[in-house]
């Protein structure tokens, strides 16, 4: 299996929606598949490149994706790893966010960016959410400040921690699965949930838990109607 090449670009290729670029290595040119973001960067600047290879062996033949990092290559294979996400799909997800951005959508259960992806629909985006909330653990991308009880789905001054988590265990202990829980809390810190009812409410205090509770009840409530 290839897992790294360094060469010379000797073209650019585009075969309908799929992009990259023929590698010159060692007297051999080899055809890579690469994201448009990363063709553009490469149409500028130095001609010798090393990318980071994921190879895909078929009855039909062999197909080469490229990375300009190992660590995007090694979230493209974590992501085709999950039912109905191939590498097509796969690389949608890689042009549409940085793999920062993409190890937080998934982790915050942010579908509507997940879903700006060429390809992929709520359901796929909710598949996503459930089986690699978990996996993703090791790419450390999310911000500091965030509450790491929750993986991020807050801000730590706009909750406490242990009031983050009784409110978790509310929810659960009604039925809400954790993805709709995460999604309704950061819903309600966002502003997303003031206004769904004839009296709108600001953005619940630190230490008003009830508050929290019923706010994230109406959110969860609008999304199941």
């Amino acid at each position: 299996m290839i897992g790294w090449l360094q060469g010379q670009k000797v073209e650019a290729w585009q075969q309908g929606t799929r992009q990259g670029v023929v590698l010159a290595c060692a007297g051999v040119g080899y055809e890579v598949q690469i994201a448009p973001r990363h063709l553009s960067e490469m149409e500028h600047g130095q001609n010798t490149f090393i990318l980071w290879i994921h190879q895909v062996q078929r009855d039909d033949g062999s197909s080469l994706f490229g990375f300009p990092e190992r660590r995007e290559r090694d979230m493209f294979r974590t992501l085709i790893g999950v039912s109905g996400v191939g590498p097509q799909m796969a690389l949608a997800l890689l042009e549409e966010c940085q793999t920062g951005e993409l190890v937080e959508a998934i982790v915050q259960g942010d579908l509507r960016k997940l879903c700006q992806a060429q390809g992929v629909g709520k359901r796929t985006a909710e598949r996503l959410a459930v089986e690699l909330r978990t996996k993703l653990a090791e790419f450390s991308c999310r911000d500091p400040g965030m509450s790491l009880g929750d993986n991020g789905v807050i801000d730590s001054h706009q909750l406490k921690d242990s009031s983050l988590h009784e409110l978790q265990i509310t929810l659960g202990g009604l039925g809400y699965e954790d993805l709709e829980i995460r999604r309704a809390i950061r819903a309600v810190a966002s502003g997303a949930a003031i206004g769904a009812s004839d009296m709108p409410e600001s953005v619940p205090t630190i230490d008003d838990t009830d508050a929290w509770l019923r706010a994230s009840l109406r959110w969860l409530s609008q999304e199941a109607a």
